[in-house]
């Protein structure tokens, strides 16, 4: 059975700038075989977008709530929007 393909897009809180978040994020995203990217933003948070199996997609959603070692996370938001491929997973 196919898995349903979707796209969400998060934004994370806390400490997560510096600590090799994004850098992260991209290699476990590799993993579950997902696309998209990751940026930090001037206010110190890190927004992620991503696309793929469903079931990836929900569980990069819950590592994203807690991040690499370094990493302190306060909050993740996740909103499913409008499919949109990307070539691989990069760093903004």
């Amino acid at each position: 059975m196919t898995q349903k393909k979707i796209s969400a897009h998060c934004y994370v809180s806390g400490k997560v700038q510096g600590v090799w978040y994004r850098a992260s994020t991209q290699d476990k995203a590799n993993e579950l075989g997902l696309t998209g990217w990751a940026k930090n933003l001037p206010d110190g948070r890190v927004e992620v977008f991503m696309s793929g199996e469903q079931d990836h997609v929900l569980q990069l959603h819950a590592w994203l709530k807690v991040g690499p070692e370094l990493a302190n996370v306060s909050d993740v938001t996740y909103e499913e929007v409008a499919w949109q491929e990307h070539e691989r997973f990069s760093v903004k």
